[in-house]
């Protein structure tokens, strides 16, 4: 049972009088459970994607494009949704934004067809999963102090990845065994239950004089995600500078001076903020209120951890983009058996994130993120001398641990490090600007290593055919031949190689099975490189980070302020 009181703060902490163990890890359990829904709903999608293909008689393009389009509504509504518990009641936002999550799976559950799904799955639970995931941090923020605060966001960090796990363990089976359609109606289920911890969730909005929403900052905030978000995601067909094959709009190819879409979208994305940067100073310094306050902004710990946590997202999106494509395109492992395979992360990030917070009484808390980062270094190094035919479940299972440890322990103190940093009647735009961060590391991860990933493969698949017909290509030819290779047919997936086999003559057909797999074994040790080069880079970034978590909220001006709880909530409110 966590201490009734802590003063460390600066602020009281004091559980009502006869409140349960249960009503007081509520708020908690409420947010792990929604972050756990929203994550596994992503890995659901992803596996049910060939059956959706076949049962809309569509491609595989337009699936793809519903989750494209998920992750665009999210990053694009996410910071001014992040800022909704500063002028409203935060548990009825919560509620609010539940029932819509939980009427987009619905449409998206009985959709007859693509349109119908977009409409449900990407859109109404796209702009429902922007408001929850930055609510997430807000509510535990202000519900919780010190290490109850510390063992909240562990129980957070270590539930998300375990729906990571999960989702394609679940989805699998209920594809092959069901529907995907069941992946989307048992999400229901899980909303009720959430709803019943959502009403001890705290309904005071932070602030006491709620602000109306600064216009110009979300439309520029929107800009900003999209332009970025997208050019990542289209980085990879089309090239990060020059343009590798011609992008079109409307029958017209648009590459001025041969250059990618990608350049023009991320230089809009960047000029988006700066302006955004620019607007909230002038109108703060005017008296008004601004989607994120300037001190925020300007906040060192704060940014120093916002960059953290936006390293670890891209090294995590990178991971889980290449490593199951790997076990099913080479190993042949089916959804269900890669999601076993993967369980060994699952576990470790459970256990390190919620059981290891208390460690910072020993260690400090910069330490043992750094300690985090260099297990998933090491992790994923063992896992670049295991590559190969021998590789197993068993032989892979100590170093999927080991990263799913590194995650573990960087989650279980980056999450409370970086909102700790920021005043809590600050931490819901806090809050949303971690999670756009977030969301673009995750977009830039999978857009990064993805393309360095695929494009090895496709390049080692070419080259592989090249040297067994003894023939000699000019460099821009062969390059034409990996992005036709692309076009023609998606053989990084271990359906669509054997589909493209059966079509060849048996002596084509074994070379070709033997030329896919050398080049899908080089282009994962590639990317893990990579990766771990990028958790070079993050271990770099860690040394910015404050030695021990900030401390910097003071006492409520005003507590008597705050409107008076009825008796019906009076004993489920967390008192500052």
């Amino acid at each position: 049972m966590p201490p009734d009181e802590s003063t460390s703060s600066g602020r009281s902490h004091r559980a009502p009088d006869g409140q349960s163990r249960v009503q007081y890890w509520a708020p908690a359990i409420a947010v792990s459970l929604t972050t756990f829904l929203i994550v596994i709903n992503a890995s659901l999608m992803n596996v049910a994607i060939p059956t959706m293909v076949a049962e809309f008689d569509t491609s595989i393009t337009v699936i793809q494009g519903a989750v494209a389009l998920y992750s665009l509504v999210i990053a694009a509504l996410i910071l001014p949704a992040g800022t909704l518990p500063s002028r409203r009641n935060t548990r009825r936002v919560m509620a609010i934004a539940l029932l819509l999550y939980a009427g987009g799976t619905l449409v998206a559950a009985i959709s007859w067809n693509t349109a119908i799904l977009y409409l449900g799955w990407a859109v109404i639970e796209g702009a429902a999963a922007a408001v929850l995931f930055p609510l997430t941090f807000t509510v535990l923020t202000v519900s919780y102090d010190d290490d109850a605060r510390a063992t909240a966001f562990g129980l957070l960090a270590g539930v998300s990845g375990l729906g990571s796990t999960l989702g394609p363990i679940l989805g699998g089976a209920l594809t092959t065994y069901a529907s995907w359609r069941w992946g989307f109606a048992l999400q229901l289920v899980g909303v009720a239950v959430i709803l019943v911890f959502v009403r001890y969730v705290t309904p005071h909005p932070l602030s006491d004089q709620p602000s109306a929403l600064d216009t110009g900052g979300t439309v520029l905030s929107i800009v900003g995600s999209t332009s970025l978000v997208t050019g990542f995601l289209v980085s990879g067909k089309y090239g990060w500078v020059v343009a590798r094959q011609p992008f079109v709009v409307g029958g017209r190819q648009v590459n001025p001076f041969g250059t990618s879409p990608a350049l023009w979208l991320l230089g809009v994305g960047l000029l988006a903020f700066a302006a955004f940067i620019q607007y909230e100073r002038r109108l703060e310094r005017a008296g008004q209120s601004p989607l994120v306050p300037l001190h925020v902004l300007t906040n060192r710990a704060f940014l120093s951890g916002v960059l953290t946590y936006n390293l670890r997202s891209i090294v995590s999106a990178g991971f889980f983009f290449i490593f199951p494509v790997y076990l099913q395109a080479v190993l042949g492992y089916t959804a269900f058996e890669t999601g076993l395979a993967l369980l060994p992360y699952s576990l470790a990030s459970v256990l390190f994130a919620a059981f290891t917070t208390g460690w910072r009484k020993f260690i400090a808390p910069r330490t043992l993120i750094q300690i985090g980062i260099v297990c998933m270094g090491v992790g994923l190094g063992v896992l670049y001398e295991q590559t190969g035919p021998t590789q197993t479940i068993t032989r892979m299972a100590l170093p999927v641990a080991l990263v799913g440890t590194g995650v573990g322990l960087i989650l279980a103190q980056i999450s409370n490090m970086t909102m700790s940093a920021v005043p809590t009647a600050d931490s819901a735009e806090a809050s949303g600007v971690l999670n756009v961060s977030s969301s673009i590391g995750y977009a830039m991860g999978t857009a990064v290593v993805g393309s360095y990933f695929l494009g090895h493969f496709y390049g080692g698949v070419v080259d592989g055919v090249l040297r067994a017909e003894h023939v000699t290509v000019s460099t821009a030819d062969r390059n034409d031949l990996v992005i036709a290779l692309e076009d023609a047919a998606e053989t990084a997936t271990e359906a669509t190689r054997q589909q493209f086999l059966t079509h060849l003559p048996p002596a084509q057909r074994q070379l070709l099975r033997g030329i896919f797999e050398n080049a899908m074994f080089d282009a994962q040790r590639a990317a893990l490189l990579l990766l771990v080069l990028f958790v070079l880079v993050l271990l770099l970034a860690s040394t910015f980070l404050p030695r021990q978590i900030p401390d910097v909220d003071d006492p409520p001006a005003h507590p008597e302020s705050r409107p008076e709880p009825s008796r019906e909530t009076a004993d489920t409110a967390v008192e500052d």
